[in-house]
């Protein structure tokens, strides 16, 4: 459900429907809701404006804002950015920022790069001011560059004022290189960019600056050597808008506090700096024996200026909690929150209450992968469940945090959509899903399952799909689903969602389909996630098998003769692991897009996960590397089942030597595999409509032993 808060307590929603969906307006005020506009005419006077057909019921906008007058709107639709009178649905285009530009707190200036320098744009005059003047190829201001993702627009964080702009230099002169190529009659285009990889000598590094923009503009360089391209959540130092991740103004735009993290993600120090001089004083530093992490996908630290205090996100306990500390000394006051159970992501600080709200899991009983909203005085005090439904709830807060909605639901158990104020008081009931629709047209609902891990000793938790038309007197091979983390792991939300990607769809065609988050993915304890730090051969798979044996006990209609695996990218990685490592278990392996070895992967990836790159020699072994363990190439002898491969040729996040290197492997062991290459595809072919044949009928080949029709094809509205 897509939702846009509005000043005045007002919420603009998107509805489904059985037609396509309609937008609709909360006033919390007055308790009504209503629809925003006739989406016919809305569709007909945006008509002028697209060279596509417009569907009057499937309006995908975005960035809705609505004035409190309810007489005219702007939004989003289809890259471009509109104005409507919502009393006669006249529309024309209201431009704000062009692409690969960076918007002010005030929406006054959109931030650019142009030829290596950082350049602004009044949005209202069209009037341009360059900001930088030494920036050159590779080392430029504000790149958007991580080498497995990049962007032309800049990486910046705004102050609030909008007055200056935290960013950095991006040092990429040393770094090596990739190349891809296109695929065409006559000389090819060439793609050759900044990658660097695990044990390189030289990888990116970013030279800490604040830009001042009143009156003839000036850039100050932070007083401290330049920074390891590193975050503390992620695998790049911006989020995909160009955020600037671990970086946080004062309300004042007075400080600036920044997390730098170490090349190994072991270490992270907490910083402030004068905007003004560039003087830089430390505050606080962990150091931890595998990586550091501020949170589960967003940064918890947080500076309390007013207060002179800071929170600060540690798993010291081996569960992640927040810890106050004193700013000026920098000395530990007391715990948040504690207890074996984890905080996922603090959603807000109320200064004037002194207390803070936050999406926690696993404190609950049920599914430990439920989040939840929860309540906690800074002092440690008064922690209060203001979602106490179990399922898992999706929370968006208007915008004075005075309320949010609560979209709540189960793999399950369909949604339910309610406002509630910050105490958690149900104040409005939008919506509930009703699914008696899929249910009539055969739907079934996914099992989720509790099994233990290789040990025998820790839970862990999947879903099972099976046929609808499934039979109790037959017996079906089985599908391993797997994505082994260590960010992420193969389930993803908790949420309903009627289609699980094609999960089910499969299990349709026979099959069981199994898919449970093993030892080494996040949302759990730091033990849990750091199960294989260091050994990413191990990718969980132990844990898969141990899953599926379980559940073959309880279901004897699983043939455990027959089992086959499949993922993408990291996945990918892991179902080629699986069947060279484990070939008397796994039989049939689709692996798509995969990293088999690390050291063709991005640096950041590799050197948290697996660590900075060892190399030793002996004369009894020769020169071997601690990432000879996850190289799946070395492991090609092995190969007994069924194994296809897949890349995309233009692949400029999982490089496509990293299949390459176990194709070759495979020929020089004359072992009988199968390729497919996408010439035009980047990193995400794995959904698309000819893959997923081909990977459907691998299957029903391979595992069944039944020839698929080859005249079968998708229908047209399938992607």
């Amino acid at each position: 459900m897509a939702q846009y808060w509005q000043p005045g307590e007002r919420l603009v929603y998107r509805r489904s429907t059985g037609a396509g969906s309609e937008y609709r307006i909360t006033d919390l005020a007055t308790g009504s809701t209503t629809s925003l506009f006739d989406p016919v005419m809305l569709a007909e006077a945006l008509a002028d404006y697209s060279d596509d057909e417009i569907e009057p019921n499937d309006l995908a906008l975005s960035a809705i804002e609505v004035a409190e007058t309810l007489d005219a709107m702007h939004f989003e639709f289809d890259g471009e950015r509109y104005r409507v009178d919502l009393l006669n649905l006249s529309v024309q285009p209201a431009p704000l920022a062009e692409d690969d530009e960076f918007l002010s707190p005030d929406g006054r200036l959109a931030a650019y790069i142009d030829e290596h320098n950082l350049w602004v744009r009044d949005v209202s005059s069209g009037e341009r001011r360059q900001l930088t003047f030494d920036g050159e190829e590779h080392y430029g201001y504000a790149t958007n560059n991580a080498g497995w993702t990049r962007d032309d627009g800049p990486v910046l964080k705004w102050s609030p004022d909008s007055r200056r702009i935290a960013t950095f230099r991006h040092d990429g002169r040393e770094v090596g290189e990739m190349v891809l190529y296109t695929t065409e009659v006559g000389h090819p285009d060439i793609d050759l960019w900044k990658y660097p990889l695990p044990g390189d000598e030289h990888v990116f590094l970013i030279e800490r600056v604040v830009i001042h923009l009143q009156d003839t503009p000036r850039v100050v360089a932070l007083d401290l050597p330049p920074d390891a391209h590193r975050s503390t959540v992620t695998d790049h130092v911006a989020d995909g808008d160009g955020n600037f991740l671990d970086v946080e103004w004062s309300d004042d735009g007075e400080t600036l506090a920044f997390v730098s993290s170490s090349r190994d993600h072991k270490v992270a120090t907490l910083r402030l700096a004068d905007p003004d001089t560039g003087a830089v004083r430390d505050i606080h530093t962990e150091s931890v024996a595998t990586y550091y992490e501020s949170g589960v996908g967003e940064a918890n630290w947080r500076v309390l200026h007013e207060r002179g205090e800071f929170i600060w996100y540690s798993e010291r306990d081996d569960w992640g909690h927040l810890y106050l500390y004193d700013l000026a000394s920098g000395e530990l006051k007391h715990p948040i929150t504690a207890g074996d159970w984890l905080v996922k992501t603090v959603e807000h600080v109320d200064l004037d209450a002194g207390r803070l709200y936050f999406i926690g899991s696993n404190r609950e009983p049920g599914d430990p992968y439920f989040d939840y909203l929860y309540r906690v005085n800074l002092d440690g005090s008064g922690l209060t469940l203001l979602t106490p439904e179990p399922a898992n709830h999706e929370i968006t807060w208007s915008e004075d945090h005075a309320y949010f909605t609560d979209v709540l639901s189960t793999p399950t158990e369909p949604g339910r959509a309610l406002i509630r104020d910050s105490d958690g008081n149900e104040s409005v009931a939008l919506e509930v899903t009703d699914i008696s629709a899929l249910l009539d047209a055969g739907w079934v609902a996914p099992e989720p399952f509790t099994v233990k891990v290789r040990d025998g000793e820790t839970d862990l938790h999947g879903i099972l799909y099976r046929p609808s038309s499934f039979d109790s007197r037959q017996r079906y091979p089985v599908l391993n689903y797997l994505y082994p983390g260590p960010q992420s792991g193969s389930i993803g939300t908790r949420s309903f969602r009627a289609a699980r990607r094609d999960k089910q769809a499969v299990a349709e065609l026979g099959f069981f389909v199994v898919e449970v988050d093993a030892l080494g993915t996040p949302g759990r304890s730091k033990s849990f996630h750091d199960a294989w730090h260091g050994d990413m051969g191990d990718n969980g798979l132990p844990d898969q098998m141990a899953a599926i044996r379980q559940l073959a006990a309880r279901h004897p209609q699983m043939d455990l003769d027959r089992v086959g695996i499949w993922g993408h990218s990291g996945g990918g990685f892991a179902s080629t692991a699986a069947i060279l490592r484990y070939p008397e278990f796994y039989k049939v392996a689709v692996s798509g897009a995969g990293n088999h070895d690390n050291r063709n992967y991005a640096d950041d990836w590799g050197e948290k996960w697996q660590g900075l790159l060892e190399v030793t020699e002996t004369p009894e072994f020769g020169k071997q590397t601690n990432y000879d363990s996850q190289a799946n190439q070395l492991l090609a002898g092995n190969l007994e089942g069924k194994l296809l491969l897949a890349h995309g040729w233009l692949d400029d996040n999982v490089h496509p030597s990293n299949t390459l290197l176990v194709v070759q492997a495979l020929i020089e062991a004359e072992k009988e595999f199968d390729l497919v290459v996408f010439p035009e595809a980047r990193h995400g072919f794995g959904n698309g409509r000819y893959f997923m044949k081909r990977r459907w009928d691998y299957f029903v080949r391979h595992l069944k032993g039944v020839e698929p029709p080859a005249e079968f094809r998708f229908a047209d509205n399938i992607e």
